[in-house]
């Protein structure tokens, strides 16, 4: 005899699993070459939630880009799994992939002579024909994602004609064209000023939540991830861990990000700060 209690267990963990976007099991990231694989990091036990910002952090060298290449089939993994909608990420084909999650990269564009328009209209590619032409719901999608990213007075504006800021808003709109349940973003407030790195963080922020989309991001921003993130991925030489940014600090996951013969992680105001 089942329980009504159990059926509601039951309930709200299916409801879980289906507010899982992606996960990874016993997941390790590297190299692989004949003579022997090159772990960068082992071990990997991560969820990201549906409509949630997730940050990921840890100090150069540690190996976020390649956990991000990995998470997006740039490249393969030593051991594990990836699962996007409790699917296998090897199961899925290119086309399907393009539809499941969408990727902003921090290289320059090489086309920057098309129009914002037109570049935000490259995120339609995996659901247009052939011949890519688009069809009047795909129009709106690209008008909302200009809207959603504050780039209506720029439509119409040349690429190349825009700030490093502005073209980063333009890759984030094109990602939201795609209309993807996950975005994954490489380092996105890189060769930005103060204010420029918090606005385009904030921007994520606002979006996760508006259209319930996860966005995942890595970062040197830490400070400004621990303020507006719903979660932080944390990569350390003693292993990844994942909780929100509260939880985080509580556990002194911070204090041994950096040597601390320079900079010291302050619990109370959930900063870094040069030691004196």
């Amino acid at each position: 005899m089942v329980t009504c209690e159990k059926k509601e267990d039951d309930f709200l963990m299916t409801k879980e699993n289906q507010n899982i976007i992606l996960n990874t099991t016993a997941l390790s990231i590297g190299y692989q070459s004949k003579k022997k694989d090159n772990i960068v990091a082992s071990n990997i036990n991560i969820e990201l939630q549906q409509g949630e910002l997730i940050g990921l952090v840890g100090a150069n060298g540690i190996g976020k880009s390649t956990l991000l290449r990995t998470l997006t089939k740039v490249q393969p993994p030593i051991d594990g799994d990836i699962a996007i909608h409790s699917k296998s990420l090897n199961n899925y084909t290119s086309i399907e992939l393009a539809k499941a999650l969408s990727l902003v990269l921090t290289e320059t564009i090489a086309s920057k002579n098309l129009s914002v328009f037109e570049l935000v209209a490259l995120g339609r590619q995996p659901y247009t024909n052939w011949v890519g032409n688009l069809s009047n719901d795909d129009i709106s999608i690209i008008n909302l994602a200009i809207e959603k990213t504050n780039l209506t007075d720029l439509k119409h504006k040349k690429c190349f004609e825009l700030s490093d800021g502005q073209l980063q808003k333009v890759m984030i709109a094109r990602a939201l064209a795609q209309d993807t349940s996950l975005i994954i973003l490489d380092e996105p407030t890189t060769h930005l000023d103060m204010y420029h790195k918090a606005y385009v963080l904030k921007l994520l922020q606002k979006l996760a939540k508006e259209t319930n989309k996860t966005i995942l991001f890595s970062s040197h921003e830490i400070d400004l991830a621990i303020q507006l993130c719903d979660s932080l991925i944390v990569m350390t030489n003693n292993g990844i861990i994942q909780d929100s940014p509260t939880n985080l600090i509580k556990q002194g996951a911070f204090n041994t990000l950096f040597p601390q013969d320079l900079i010291v992680f302050d619990e109370h105001t959930g900063a870094f700060r040069v030691k004196k």
